[in-house]
């Protein structure tokens, strides 16, 4: 007589099976398993590439030649639905009035200015008429233009939020005539103040006629055109002449960069670390996830902190505006002709390199890639072009993109640490054991050292206002 038999078709050890099923089995396998992983983790292309100087004493001064540019930074207005008024103290952002204090003759002047609103294609000013105003950018994107050798226009820059111009003809003791028209490329706000109102302004205020005085002596100096003081030098003479005596004068106050710290308090049960070691041991693992997240911050921190991230210590002069948005070749080319004395990389938000992709694709534009330590990147003009999600990304959709040269025998930008620090565990990060508490549970403060230093102005550039979503 013959006997069926049913296999089962679950995993137990039911009467019908003929085997040993698997989920009885595992019970006595040893799987294998990954290390705890964490999204957050990126490539941290910044901390990579950037030179490191050792910081011993906890400052780095950076010093410099001692320059007469006066007042370089932008200006802040205050909106009252359409009514825009500029900030009076922010007067002070302009070369004539840097460093200027009587708050009553800045409040004077402020309630001088006239709001006025262009539409695409208005012209502002013209060249060759009368440069008779100072002109502040409340809002909107200008052109500013000047004839070019071949009868076409020349765009000579992009003038945006907070930009000004004219503020030369304030200065000057005699009238003088535009040299550039300034035509909108978008809907624009400005407010004007004219000579003439500047002018009453200063026949009123003994202390702003002195404070221009000095103004004026100082721009007559002789300087280079990076306007550091200059240092004058005889060539291609023949005799005996009288060779010009010099020195190089240096900043009286250079500016010093305190190493900053990102700091936290990793907390491990004792019976965590005692009982569940094996085959990973738990205290390195919540290690090796906490100084992730420190280094992560570190990288965020060197970008967007007000006092030393390079988005808020690049020199307004190297700041660069799209022309039309989305970042074109033509815009990349403009962004390395500010950092154009050996550039080292280009940085920029993953998204912000997608829409690079997309304007060099739409103009059949090719890059280069690059090989950096065994990774093949997208490079421009030789330049690799390295991802940073820690760039932000505005609510309208627009980012930046920086363009740096690094190290110091280059005079460019620097991350500044110090190693050899007690309890060290990386360079300038230490983990030090702060004990156990009576709930059993081990304490060990992280801490990592980190700064940056851009030693002169052109060594960063910054191609500002850029439209990813276009």
């Amino acid at each position: 007589m013959t006997t069926s038999v049913e296999t089962g078709t679950d995993g137990n050890n039911s009467p019908g099976r003929l085997s040993l099923g698997t989920e009885a089995a595992r019970n006595l396998a040893t799987t294998t398993k990954s290390v705890p992983q964490m999204q957050g983790i990126t490539s941290r292309w910044l901390l990579r590439m950037l030179s490191w100087v050792h910081v011993p004493g906890g400052t780095y001064r950076v010093n410099r030649r001692l320059t007469h540019t006066l007042g370089d930074g932008r200006v802040e207005f205050v909106s009252t639905g359409a009514d825009v008024r500029v900030i009076p103290a922010e007067l002070g952002e302009l070369p004539l009035l840097r460093g200027f204090g009587d708050p009553a003759v800045l409040e004077a002047l402020a309630g001088r200015f006239t709001q006025r609103e262009f539409r695409p294609g208005d012209v502002l000013v013209e060249a060759g008429h009368p440069a008779d105003q100072v002109v502040l950018v409340a809002h909107g994107k200008l052109n500013k233009i000047h004839q070019g050798e071949y009868e076409d226009p020349a765009v000579l820059g992009v003038i945006a939020d907070g930009g000004y111009f004219g503020d030369k003809a304030l200065a000057a003791e005699s009238e003088s005539n535009w040299d550039f028209t300034v035509k909108a490329v978008t809907a624009c706000t400005v407010l004007t103040l004219p000579r003439q109102a500047f002018q009453e302004a200063l026949e009123g205020s003994q202390e702003l006629r002195s404070h221009v005085e000095a103004f004026r002596a100082a721009a007559a100096r002789p300087r280079n055109e990076d306007g550091e003081s200059a240092i004058d030098v005889s060539a291609g003479h023949t005799g005996e002449p009288v060779l010009p005596g010099v020195f190089a004068d240096y900043e009286l106050s250079p500016r010093e960069y305190e190493l900053s710290v990102a700091q936290t308090v990793l907390r491990v049960h004792t019976r965590v670390a005692d009982l569940y070691n094996e085959p990973m041991n738990q205290v390195e693992q919540q290690l090796r996830l906490t100084i992730e997240a420190l280094r992560e911050r570190q990288e965020h921190e060197m970008i967007n902190n007000r006092q030393f991230g390079l988005l808020h210590n690049a020199d307004l002069k190297q700041r660069v505006h799209t022309r039309s948005g989305p970042p074109t070749p033509d815009d990349l080319d403009e962004l390395l002709a500010t950092v154009w004395k050996d550039p080292g990389f280009l940085l920029a938000h993953p998204r912000t390199i997608a829409a690079i992709a997309r304007e060099f694709n739409r103009r059949g534009v090719y890059p280069d890639n690059a090989a950096v330590g065994g990774h093949s990147v997208p490079a421009w003009r030789g330049i690799p072009i390295f991802p940073c999600n820690k760039i932000p990304i505005s609510e309208s959709g627009t980012s930046s993109v920086l363009l740096m040269r690094t190290g110091e025998e280059s005079r460019g930008v620097v991350g500044l640490h110090r190693t050899g620090i007690p309890d060290e565990y990386q360079p300038s990060l230490s983990v030090r054991f702060m004990g156990i508490s009576d709930q059993a549970i081990i304490s060990y403060l992280v801490s990592a050292y980190y700064s940056t230093a851009v030693l002169v102005p052109d060594a960063l550039g910054i191609l500002e206002n850029v439209e990813i979503g276009h």
